[in-house]
């Protein structure tokens, strides 16, 4: 599992994203009574299409679907996650905002940064997902049987007066240092 993970809820379980197999591969690594009580936050113009889709992240994962299309926005996806996390439940985010080929970590928009901010007693995990990209690549419909990893780092919190910026590569520098982790456990 990793160094350490942050049992106190609510947290934040944010990670590196390079498949929607993600989500399911860190929910199933939590403890059940962490798991129970853990809410993926997943763009509702991709789970929201489909019966199995949406049955899968209504009624199985218990996901907080957010609007990235702004204009159709009807709702402030910030709102919601606060609102989850106000329930006494776990997030699963991740902050890069869209799938990436797990060469890189892209830069993190800001949704953690509001979310820390407006609930700064909450712990934000880093978790860094190996091998998910290559186990249901993009456009795949089904999981190849391959192994993957979740390496969990220490828990943070934003600091008084953190500035966006400055947060925002902080939290994107303890995914990278967990990436290396990842590596020389190899």
């Amino acid at each position: 599992m990793g160094r350490s993970l942050s049992l106190r809820a609510p947290s934040i379980y944010f990670a590196n994203h390079t498949s929607h197999i993600d989500f399911v591969l860190l929910w199933s690594v939590l403890p059940a009574r962490v798991r129970e009580r853990t809410r993926p936050v997943a763009a509702s113009d991709y789970w929201d299409q489909g019966l199995i889709r949406r049955y899968m992240i209504q009624r199985v994962f218990h996901g907080v679907l957010v609007e990235r299309v702004r204009p159709d926005r009807v709702r402030n996806p910030i709102r919601s996650m606060v609102e989850t996390l106000d329930r006494g439940e776990s997030l699963i985010l991740f902050p890069e905002g869209t799938r990436g080929t797990g060469e890189d970590l892209q830069p993190f928009r800001c949704g953690l940064f509001h979310i820390a901010a407006a609930r700064p007693d909450v712990d934000l995990v880093p978790v860094w997902i190996h091998n998910a990209g290559r186990v249901m690549p993009k456009g795949a419909a089904l999981p190849v049987p391959l192994l993957c990893s979740a390496i969990f780092g220490k828990p943070a919190r934003i600091d008084g007066g953190e500035q966006k910026p400055v947060f925002l590569e902080r939290m994107r520098r303890a995914l990278l240092d967990l990436s290396k982790l990842s590596v020389s456990s190899q």
